[in-house]
């Protein structure tokens, strides 16, 4: 592969990934912050809003390569939150999966044992914290199928001219003009006699 071509595709890559990327960076990193707050640590490590970065960029990713899939294009002909909805359930159970796995990766690590684990899950899993994150990323996994699936409806980068010109690029009309009948035709063309009685 040429570079020029081999940049322009890395060129190419960056600008189909930034988009969602910065939109869960932002989100992840307010339920870090907020999370924090809440459980008063208030000297949080930089370490978590990384690790929230982070995935943020390997979601803004997953999602492009997802919404390739003809599984998840199944409702795109069908109102917008029918589409939304889907994606974002689709998006929010396997986050809930690997995060579950996660958890139980870590347990395991510690020095848990697999008998163990309904125990653990039952007495010592923090559900209350686990539950509280997944609503906020369905919550952020919902606004932005929602804006992805407007933004695909009126036209590639038409919602972007919307929220910050407050223009939109003109499109020709497909409706065919409107012609007159061939009756109508016939009278228009017909000559009216300066002696016919009109009745």
């Amino acid at each position: 592969m040429p570079k020029s071509r081999l940049l322009a595709f890395i060129i190419k890559e960056i600008w189909e990934v930034l988009p969602p990327t910065l939109f869960f960076a932002v989100g992840f990193n307010l339920i870090v912050l907020t999370t924090d707050l809440i459980l008063a640590d208030y000297f949080a490590s930089v370490g978590n809003f990384l690790v929230a970065t982070m995935t943020a960029l390997v979601v803004g990713k997953s999602v492009l390569v997802a919404n390739a899939l003809p599984f998840l294009r199944r409702f795109e002909t069908g109102p917008i939150v029918q589409s939304a909805l889907f994606k974002t359930f689709v998006y929010w159970l396997v986050v809930f999966l690997v995060r579950f796995l996660e958890k139980l990766a870590e347990y395991l690590f510690a020095g848990g044992t697999l008998g163990a684990i309904p125990d653990y899950v039952a007495t010592h899993f923090t559900w209350h914290r686990f539950a509280a994150i997944q609503i906020w990323i369905f919550i952020l996994f919902l606004i932005y199928t929602a804006v992805e699936e407007l933004n695909a409806r009126l036209g590639e980068g038409e919602l972007m001219k919307i929220f910050f010109t407050g223009t939109r690029t003109r499109r020709p009309s497909k409706t065919k003009p409107r012609t007159l009948s061939p009756d109508l035709h016939s009278l228009e063309a017909r000559p009216v006699h300066p002696d016919e009685n009109v009745k």
